[in-house]
């Protein structure tokens, strides 16, 4: 017999908003909560009478491929989180769909490269030695490890795409960010919103964000395209190495080229993706190991025994495979993206269920990645989950903080090397010891802690830093 939509199980709610509230207090744990109590597919209701919406999640690794990779043309990019985003953040990688999205992808695909990525070591391990040099100065040895993270990706990031233009981006983006992002998330969950041009004080203040954001990517891409010299991420005069300078040149053939404002959608694709999920990776990871001494010094070793105190280099990544552990469990605790939300053009069955047309589905790596049939005590920290006989023995999608399919994460190499050589920099310079031991977390556009991620430093002898010359 066919199981239909309204025989899929879920939470029953609150009668007249379903499972609103839960949803914008604890969207993780309703889910989480979902699965351990209805099964790897359920039926979420939210809002009022007459705003009332669907939500289904799908929770094995089974149904995550099917979503994301092998029916990934029945699952779009068309519900209002996405056109939220766009809107917001331009039409880039993240949020195009169709043609415009495969020929986006023509034109950046060869930018990210593991060859053209290894060329950005340099401006990564530049950002961790001054941030590392940095914290000797830290009030009291203490140091949140989330703040600090995201200044020090965003620093990466803003450095490789735009080369001498840092400083300002930083600013801009520090300052906008925050605002356009609350923003988007607020319109994205609520039942009903005002129409974006009415002159609310929320449209108002995401409306100025979004102008100076906007106008800063614009400036530097004028000037870059006006005087030809750019500087290069690496800091040489008159290269273009810098990720804006190869996008501006990047001619697909028949595929064109990128205008400005194409262009700009793509930067602030990498400026929001390419710093928020990789801070988010690196600060739990930080975190982690500052609660389990013995994986950190296990990690510290390593990391010592392969650069005996000198600065990483690309070279170094595939003989630091302990630190990639600790990085691949981290991720899996804490995924950057822990929620990920798609719609279904037609009706479809996973793992025995049958998903309608037009329902707004989710796959979920914070559910995934503690799913019992894959990961024994799944919330015990342990980086040797991820050895490669252990790996072999999972399904594919049992792990997928980078999603999947054609969809995939462009930067997935470039955020597994800023993580690992920032994290063996900053194990070569300190020992950690957690403040915060329980650190309360939500799902934004990305994954944040909701307070402070402290650590306590312990400066190490030279031998074991990083030699920051």
């Amino acid at each position: 017999m066919t199981i239909t939509s309204t025989q899929i199980a879920g939470p029953a709610g609150l009668p007249l908003v379903g499972s609103m509230l839960d949803l914008k207090r604890d969207p993780l744990g309703t889910f989480l909560a979902a699965y351990r109590e209805h099964g790897d597919v359920v039926r979420i209701t939210a809002g009022p009478p007459g705003l009332r919406t669907e939500l289904y999640g799908v929770f094995s690794a089974e149904g995550a491929q099917q979503v994301l990779a092998t029916e990934s043309a029945n699952f779009r990019k068309d519900n209002v989180f996405y056109q939220e985003v766009r809107e917001s953040f331009g039409n880039g990688l993240l949020t195009s769909q169709d043609e415009v999205y495969l020929r986006q992808r023509r034109l950046v695909q060869p930018l990210f490269t593991r060859r053209r990525v290894d060329g950005y070591a340099d401006a990564v391990t530049a950002e961790t030695a001054a941030v590392t040099e940095a914290w000797r100065d830290a009030p009291g040895g203490v140091v949140d490890v989330s703040a600090e993270m995201t200044r020090l990706t965003l620093r990466a990031v803003a450095r490789i795409l735009f080369g001498t233009d840092v400083e300002s981006a930083v600013c801009v983006v520090e300052r906008c960010f925050p605002v356009i992002g609350d923003y988007v998330l607020r319109r994205a969950f609520s039942p009903a919103t005002a129409p974006r041009h009415w002159p609310t004080p929320a449209n108002r203040r995401a409306a100025a964000a979004m102008a100076e954001l906007y106008a800063e990517c614009d400036r530097i891409i004028r000037a870059r395209r006006c005087d030809g010299s750019a500087t290069g991420a690496t800091g040489d005069p008159g290269g273009t190495d810098d990720l804006l300078g190869l996008l501006a040149l990047a001619d697909g053939g028949e595929d064109g080229t990128l205008d400005a404002a194409e262009l700009r959608d793509q930067v602030l694709v990498f400026l929001l993706a390419g710093h928020e999920t990789t801070a988010t990776s690196l600060a739990f990871a930080l975190h982690l190991l500052a609660l389990h001494p013995e994986q950190q010094e296990r990690g510290r070793e390593e990391a010592v025994r392969v650069l005996g105190g000198r600065t990483p280099a690309a070279g170094d990544l595939d003989a630091l495979p302990y630190l990639t552990r600790v990085l691949k469990e981290a991720m899996r605790l804490y995924p950057a993206g822990p929620v990920i939300g798609r719609r279904a053009v037609a009706a479809t069955r996973i793992d025995g269920h049958t998903i309608p047309a037009g329902a707004d589905v989710v796959v979920a790596p914070w559910v995934t990645h503690r799913h019992t049939r894959y990961w024994d005590e799944p919330e015990r920290f342990d980086p040797d989950r991820f050895t490669p006989d252990q790996e072999k023995e999972r399904p594919r999608y049992a792990w997928f903080p980078f999603g999947g399919g054609p969809r995939a994460c462009i930067g997935q190499h470039f955020s597994m090397l800023e993580s690992v050589l920032s994290l063996a920099m900053i194990l070569q310079s300190y020992g950690l010891e957690a403040v915060d031991t329980a650190v309360p977390v939500t799902a934004g556009i990305t994954l944040r802690a909701q307070g402070p991620v402290r650590c306590r430093l312990r400066p190490l002898p030279p031998h074991h830093r990083a030699d920051t010359a």
